[in-house]
């Protein structure tokens, strides 16, 4: 097999696949703010956004529409355009011996794919053989809080619920929900047409597709996700995903339950020194995380750490993230990072 472990040791030729949606215009604007060694910059998309033009590093750029010569001398691909897109492309990536991060849902479940977040996993990115996927965004932001408290005692069961955003759904999905608000407080009757039902001042449960086993794909992927994260197929986990009427952070509810005690004042402890976690918690002025104190920012943010009356080894939290940031475009760009050789010199 092909060694595709790390990156070239110079500037790199970049595609980024599905460049003019929420997350592949996240992707350009991290990659600028990180200084990622960029070369040549190629941006692609489907035809529908061929031809639009992006600004990065005070340089125009137009969006191709993706062919077969599209990744021609390509080092990396950034790939968010969605799983059949990255299915069908994969291969002429590969022939071209570019490594593919890939955000959709395509190969996260692949057992020879890494599925990487890289404060948790690190070392799974360099076993890949050119393709590292993206994990979902609510597993982003859940196995950045579980892998620390994971060391104190094992966890054994996690019970998750999910306030996700719009931003989720995409772009269109964020416009909408800006235009069915405004509707909402004129009075005007509201129709829906990017999401199922409307989001204006509503909320509802996830709209992924239903599984015979009464749960969604959306908490599905939470549950085998975070297994293969963790690297624990025993791990005992449930979630119930909600859609709510916020632009682009995530909330979760988290309810964990160890082999033995943790002391919650301890657990803060560690997930204060954690990266890419900050607590937040004030129970004199019942101020803890908020969506407005994650959006455009790289920390995930958790608090109410307690126990769990219920159970002697269980603890109880809440945390926020940004979807399109932690949750997608800062964990692909961090995942790249990892494969640079300066980082292992």
């Amino acid at each position: 097999m092909e060694n595709y472990s790390f990156l070239p040791n110079r500037p790199l030729k970049v595609a980024v696949l599905g460049s003019s949606g929420a997350v592949g215009k996240e992707l350009l604007k991290i990659l600028a703010e990180r200084d990622f060694p960029i070369q040549e910059l190629v941006l692609l998309s489907s035809a529908r956004s061929a031809g639009k033009c992006i600004k990065w590093k005070e340089q125009e750029y137009t969006i191709n529409e993706v062919n077969k010569t599209s990744f021609n001398n390509v080092d990396l691909v950034f790939a968010s355009a969605g799983s059949s897109i990255s299915k069908k492309w994969l291969p002429t990536i590969k022939d071209q011996g570019a490594i593919l991060v890939d955000n959709s849902s395509a190969f996260r479940m692949i057992d020879d794919v890494p599925l990487v977040v890289p404060e948790v996993n690190p070392q799974k990115a360099l076993t890949h053989s050119g393709v590292i996927a993206n994990p979902n965004c609510t597993t982003i932001l859940l196995t950045l809080a579980l892998a620390p408290l994971n060391h104190l005692s094992k966890i054994k069961r996690i019970i998750v619920s999910t306030y996700q955003s719009a931003s989720g759904a995409g772009q269109l999905a964020m416009e909408e929900l800006k235009f069915l608000t405004q509707q909402y407080l004129n009075g005007t009757p509201q129709s829906s047409q990017v999401l199922p039902y409307s989001l204006a001042f509503n909320l509802f449960l996830h709209n992924s597709s239903m599984l015979s086993n009464n749960y969604c794909e959306e908490e599905m992927k939470m549950v085998n996700e975070t297994r293969k994260i963790l690297d624990n197929e025993e791990l005992m986990i449930s979630a119930t995903c909600v859609r709510v009427p916020v632009l682009r952070a995530h909330s979760e509810s988290v309810n964990i339950e160890f082999e033995d005690k943790v002391d919650p004042c301890f657990a803060s402890e560690i997930l204060k020194k954690s990266k890419g976690l900050r607590v937040i918690e004030d129970y004199e002025t019942n101020r803890f995380p908020m969506p407005s104190d994650v959006m455009e920012k790289d920390d995930i943010a958790i608090g109410r750490i307690r126990k769990d009356l219920s159970n002697p080894n269980a603890l109880e939290l809440w945390l926020c993230g940004d979807q399109i940031r932690k949750g997608a475009a800062l964990n692909a760009v961090q995942i790249a990072e990892i494969l640079l050789p300066k980082k292992h010199e």
